[in-house]
């Protein structure tokens, strides 16, 4: 019994901590907001991605070097060592790949399907469709899962991993704190670029690579400035346990002495196009070759392992990472290499990557891309290199641009992926010849709309959020108040399944808000999950859903409730109760009622009517004011108000402050006297 009360006890506290949290949330500032919300996305994508990498340096070592008797490669930041001179169980390489990828697609099969391919393009899913539904087991199975692939000598990149962890953990703090859907699109874009610039030692390009991944061809701007922050928490969490150096270390030395050498990054930057577009045709055509295949998704990723495997035996440059055989491509030991292996590994390399996740596994597509775009420039290097005037000495800038050039264009991100590898390697004085090779490359992939990431829209306009804002823009100046009505149905969590779906049948509803012993918003439960269930409805809340209040935006809100299954949300007071709900057709009711109130007003004005812009005085009767309370003149119609800078849509809430700049049309006379109220 004392357990019990403790246990109620403990989970009051809980709620009413988060009540107070997503109250502060909702009214802090955006520097408030943003400092606070920022850091916490950067510690757990720090923590994150120590976490993963242990995770991998520990598979690595007990599966492919213990188990396989092969040792790949590292880079300078990883101990830069070489990689074994040859397999002393080549045998057990194929079952090593194939049993880790085996053990992985399990995990994923059993405990969480969504975590399966590269968790980037699930990620930008996410951004632009339900950033709330990333659940924290997709993360946890992430983190393993992608471990065995890659450590067992998989073909994969860990910024997918590490990306879909913070990713997740942004999706988690937007369901704890009843964030609004744009604070939590924010959130998980940040997440995404603050866990890949962290494992990969670029705080900056990840930071940038927040705001341009969204897109093909258009930025996310509203990430930017919460993913600086949260990039620098999370490389400073990383850098602590891993060391701050760049990841390839400081790659030096070259410099531009005459224009015509721009010419071979201009044929590297067409090179690097054309195997950007061979990487995503190879890796999506594949994918849909293997998913129609007539076998459980576990064999399927096991035979690819195995197949992975067997190719790691004529090319060992494909197993793993691959980021170890970048750093020996930086320098004149490339030349060790047999010709016919470094101009084949980028093919080879894409075939593997595709095996070993486009077959369902688990892991990233971005380090493969480096990895495929260093050896396009090493390639060209080696077939260049003392025939031709104007080509440098050392292959490392053509590797570098390479690396730019080949994923940057593929991935619909140019800016980012330059400032990524510059850091990774130390330098910026490959700018202008990266500026060169990646604006073709880009040219080239352009040309054909393709993209590495599908679930990349083309522009804000295609993003549901963005196109509601263009499209209704009254939304902007109305709120929840003007439009929700009284709640139909609300169901206590302590009821038994039974009981909750007589009430519901009794109400004619498919969906009702739930509440906490304490009277509170706890969730929301669907009529159709308590068929057939025994116990209690607390067993069975779901909250996806994003409750608002009386003073959310109305286009927030619609963003809101068009973004879940449902078709309404809860409204809720400052204590988390619910005093109602509003649903789509409210919105649209409350909506048509705006529209017609104002064309009704506009054409009760005459011909003869004139213009007023006046600034409300501090001294003036209207501040403190709200509109609907104001009295204005009946022959006057305020169309606009200006705010530190910003154009508001006025509604009958605005509370008129000092320094409002009005704008309105109207009576002459009236309008003066408009005009007198606001000099006070």
């Amino acid at each position: 019994m004392r357990a019990a009360l403790h246990r109620v006890s403990r989970d009051e506290r809980v709620a009413s901590a988060r009540a107070r949290l997503s109250s502060w949330f909702a009214h802090a500032s955006y520097t408030q907001k943003w400092l606070v919300l920022g850091s916490t996305i950067g510690l757990i994508s720090g923590a994150g991605a120590v976490v993963f990498y242990r995770c991998l340096l520990w598979a690595n070592q007990y599966l492919l070097v213990d188990l396989g008797g092969y040792r790949p490669p590292t880079p300078f930041n990883e101990g830069l060592r070489v990689a074994s001179s040859h397999f002393s169980r080549p045998w057990a390489i194929p079952l090593v790949v194939g049993g880790g990828a085996l053990f992985g697609a399990l995990l994923v099969s059993w405990f969480a399907p969504d975590a399966s391919g590269h968790g980037t393009d699930a990620a930008i899913a996410a951004v632009h469709h339900n950033p709330r539904g990333i659940r924290l087991r997709t993360v946890a199975v992430k983190i393993v899962a992608s471990a065995l692939t890659i450590g067992s000598g998989g073909s994969g990149g860990r910024e997918g991993p590490t990306g879909q962890i913070s990713a997740g953990f942004g999706s988690f703090l937007a369901r704890l704190l009843d964030l609004s859907p744009s604070d939590a699109r924010v959130a998980v874009a940040s997440g995404v670029g603050s866990g890949i610039g962290a494992i990969f030692g670029a705080p900056l390009g990840g930071a940038l690579l927040a705001a341009e991944i969204m897109y093909r061809d258009d930025f996310e701007v509203e990430a930017l400035l919460p993913s600086f922050i949260a990039s620098v928490v999370g490389y400073g969490i990383f850098g602590s346990w891993q060391g701050f150096g760049p990841l390839f270390g400081y790659v030096g030395g070259y410099h531009l002495t005459n224009a015509a050498q721009l010419g071979w990054f201009g044929l590297l930057g067409v090179l690097a196009g054309l195997v950007g577009l061979a990487y995503s045709s190879t890796f999506y055509g594949l994918e849909g070759v293997m998913a129609r295949l007539p076998l459980p998704s576990w064999v399927r990723v096991s035979l690819a392992g195995v197949a992975v495997g067997l190719l790691g035996l004529l090319v060992p440059e494909t197993l793993g990472t691959g980021y170890g055989w970048i750093q020996q491509a930086f320098t004149a030991s490339v030349l060790s290499l047999p010709l016919w292996i470094v101009l084949l590994l980028p093919f080879v390399r894409i075939l593997a990557t595709t095996l070993s996740i486009g077959s369902g596994g688990s892991g990233g597509i971005f380090g493969p891309g480096m990895v495929i775009g260093a050896f396009v420039g090493a390639g060209l290097w080696r077939l260049v290199d003392g025939h031709f005037a104007g080509v440098p000495s050392s292959p490392a800038p053509f590797v570098i641009v390479g690396m730019m050039a080949c994923f940057g264009s593929i991935a619909r991100a140019p800016l980012s992926m330059m400032l990524m590898v510059a850091e990774m390697t130390g330098t910026l004085t490959m700018a202008v010849p990266g500026m060169m090779a990646v604006g073709i490359a880009t040219l080239v992939v352009r040309r054909g709309d393709h993209t590495i990431y599908r679930s990349q829209l083309h522009t804000r306009e295609e993003s549901p959020a963005h196109r509601m804002l263009t499209g209704l823009p009254l939304l902007t100046g109305m709120n929840v108040a003007q439009a929700f009505a009284p709640p139909r149905c609300v169901i206590a969590e302590s009821l038994s399944t039974k009981e909750a779906e007589d009430v519901m049948d009794r109400a004619g509803v498919h969906f009702a808000p739930v509440l906490d012993d304490e009277g509170r918003y706890a969730g929301t439960i669907e009529r159709e999950r308590l068929t057939d269930k025994s116990g209690v409805v607390k067993d069975l809340v779901v909250n996806t859903v994003v409750p608002l209040s009386r003073v959310t935006p109305l286009n927030v809100a619609l963003e809101s409730i068009t973004a879940t299954p449902l078709s309404w949300s809860p409204v809720i007071d400052d204590e988390r109760r619910v005093i109602g709900t509003i649903s789509i057709s409210d919105v649209v009711r409350a909506y048509r009622f705006e529209i017609s109130d104002r064309v009704h007003r506009a054409r009760s004005l005459d011909g003869s009517g004139g213009f007023l812009d006046a600034v409300v005085s501090t001294n003036s009767p209207l501040v403190g004011t709200a509109l609907s309370d104001a009295h204005l003149p009946s022959g006057v119609l305020l169309i606009a108000l200006e705010r530190e800078g910003r154009n508001r849509a006025p509604s009958g809430d605005t509370v008129f402050a000092g320094g409002d700049r009005l704008f309105a049309v109207g009576d002459p006379e009236e309008l003066d006297i408009l005009r007198s109220r606001c000099l006070g």
